[in-house]
């Protein structure tokens, strides 16, 4: 009977060539993708999930896209392995992904997981003491194999049983993707993207984001963290939130995300960003909302403005000076 891998598929490079190295061996291969709010792949069309999608169809297998909630969120929030040099809390991403991936092994029909995961290669999660970590912390222990990797770990189930022939997996290491390339090019697998995406919660610039959704929120939604990749930033208010958008397509993305409550605003005499304010308004806090919307339009310094303030289907007009500077914006900046 062919035994059956629940595959990790970013639709990356390792992740592809450890789906392609199982295939060969006659393997059947389900994928599994995650999504986040925190990826930094932007493909031509998509990001990750459509990479993802794209490999899965090109190989003829089946795919299941899941999507890191809320409990993601805490992960990040308080890590139990800490973080990195941003926010990213790599170890327990991956005990999380896998965990993930061990539930959903019972409804897939798979026998083990495998992973694109290369030795040495990430220098927080891709240690050999953190992989056996992951390993053991996931509930996987005997049945997580890293086809790239193998030949520098002890054999797997999969290859004690015969499922796998240890012979034909490999033995990469390090953070050079050299191998992985030519690898590609000998088993046939082309236009795959760059070789590795990444994670927004590895950039310093982006942490200060983050901590502030955990530090202003009462409950944490994914929806909070999906727009920290939209527009510009600025917390006015302890439960208050202002977000300008930078271009028409940003523009749009506000509009499109505004929930029940949340104010839109725009110059009316002029070309305008939407600004969209979030969180508890108050007339104040409004008034510094336009302020710093004003910045970014052509209003004249201290020219008195008209403003539409759109909530919940009603609008109505303000009319508020034009009197911030850049240090008067700095102030409110995330």
């Amino acid at each position: 009977m062919k035994k059956k891998a629940l595959a990790l598929l970013s639709g990356g490079l390792d992740s592809t060539l450890a789906v392609k190295v199982m295939l060969e061996q006659g393997i059947d291969v389900e994928a599994l993708n995650f999504t986040s709010p925190f990826c930094t792949c932007t493909g031509k069309n998509a990001g990750c999930k459509s990479e993802a999608v794209r490999v899965a169809e090109e190989f003829g297998i089946p795919i299941k896209v899941m999507h890191k909630g809320v409990d993601y969120l805490e992960v990040v929030r308080n890590p139990r392995h800490g973080h990195g040099k941003g926010m990213n809390p790599c170890i327990d991403c991956r005990i999380f992904l896998l965990r993930k991936a061990r539930e959903y092994m019972a409804t897939s029909g798979a026998d083990f997981v495998i992973t694109g995961e290369v030795l040495g290669q990430r220098p927080m999660s891709q240690r050999r003491d953190t992989l056996r970590v992951i390993e053991r912390e996931s509930g996987l222990e005997g049945l997580l194999l890293r086809p790239l990797s193998a030949q520098h770990f002890a054999p797997t189930i999969p290859e004690q049983n015969g499922w796998v022939d240890r012979e034909k997996l490999l033995a990469i290491q390090g953070r050079s993707r050299k191998v992985q390339m030519q690898l590609a090019e000998d088993l046939d697998v082309k236009n795959y993207p760059c070789p590795a995406g990444g994670c927004l919660l590895t950039e310093v610039s982006f942490v200060s984001k983050v901590r502030d959704v955990f530090d202003h929120s009462d409950e944490l939604n994914l929806r909070d963290f999906r727009l920290l990749k939209v527009g510009r930033h600025f917390r006015v208010g302890e439960r208050t939130k202002v977000l300008v958008g930078r271009n028409e397509a940003e523009n749009n993305l506000l509009g499109q995300a505004m929930q029940q409550g949340e104010a839109a605003i725009r110059w009316m005499e002029g070309s305008s960003p939407t600004a969209v304010v979030m969180g508890i308004l108050s007339e104040e806090l409004l008034e510094t909302a336009v302020r710093l919307l004003l910045r970014y339009t052509k209003a004249e310094p201290g020219q008195s403005c008209s403003v539409s303030v759109a909530i919940d289907g009603h609008e109505r007009q303000l009319v508020v000076d034009n009197t911030f500077s850049d240090p008067d914006i700095e102030r409110f900046r995330v």
